[in-house]
């Protein structure tokens, strides 16, 4: 499939990697993008730059007739990228707040299924299209100091895998893109080394036109999956000492 006049979705629109994500498909030339956000207001200043082709819409992945009324609106999508998602940097066993982990399985896992769920039929009607979820390294590995964001995304990443098995017939293209710390707010407090957003989206984009369901972007990700499947132990235990450190 290319980007280059597709019409696409994008969750989270107003936060982290979402604005990157429609700067990208407007450079590679998609048609239409639709900005999905809970409070389209926010999506304002980046429509206004190209108003005939980035429209607010007003999406709440957690909530099912949100999610529902825009697969019915927006029929015309033949990419969508799930890239709602939160995280609360908490540890399991001494910051462990249960409000905090079913709201990042709500919206990283549950709702991110809920969309592809809900639009795996418009993509059939469009000719199979692609989902692109947005994942992490971690969802391969559990960072003990956000432990419980990294179990939604591992959840997440299962997911992907069975969706993808089941689309296959439809010649829906199911995407994990599993970039290393982004460079974005939710990374703040995190330390160096960061992939520029700008690169998970180009490498994102990049695997949709090459047909690439699992794409890695930027070194730290690309070095952390040889070394997860090379010896994941040695992963998990040198993810584990990071406590101790």
């Amino acid at each position: 499939m290319q980007v280059q006049g597709s019409i696409a979705l994008v969750t989270g629109a107003n936060g982290g990697i979402g604005q990157y994500y429609i700067q990208g498909l407007q450079a590679a030339g998609a048609t239409r993008i639709y900005a999905g956000a809970r409070n389209p207001d926010s999506l304002k200043e980046i429509a206004a730059t190209d108003p005939d082709r980035i429209i607010p819409i007003s999406l709440d992945i957690t909530d099912e007739a949100s999610v529902k009324a825009a697969s019915e609106a927006y029929s015309d999508v033949n990419l969508l990228i799930n890239n709602a998602g939160v995280g609360f940097n908490q540890r399991l066993v001494p910051d462990i707040n249960f409000d905090k982990v079913r709201s990042e399985i709500e919206v990283n896992y549950l709702g991110m299924v809920q969309m592809c769920l809900a639009f795996a039929p418009v993509l059939k009607a469009n000719g199979g299209g692609v989902i692109v979820n947005m994942l992490t390294i971690l969802a391969k590995v559990n960072f003990p100091l956000n432990a419980s964001y990294c179990a939604s995304k591992a959840a997440a990443l299962l997911a992907t895998q069975g969706l993808r098995a089941e689309l296959a017939s439809q010649k829906t293209l199911v995407v994990g893109v599993m970039p290393g710390t982004v460079d974005t707010g939710m990374s703040k407090d995190f330390p160096p080394p960061k992939v520029a957003p700008e690169e998970v989206v180009r490498a994102a984009l990049q695997a949709v036109i090459d047909d690439v369901e699992d794409v890695y972007p930027g070194e730290q990700a690309q070095a952390m999956q040889a070394q997860i499947l090379q010896n994941p132990k040695a992963v998990e235990k040198w993810m584990a000492g990071i406590l101790a450190s």
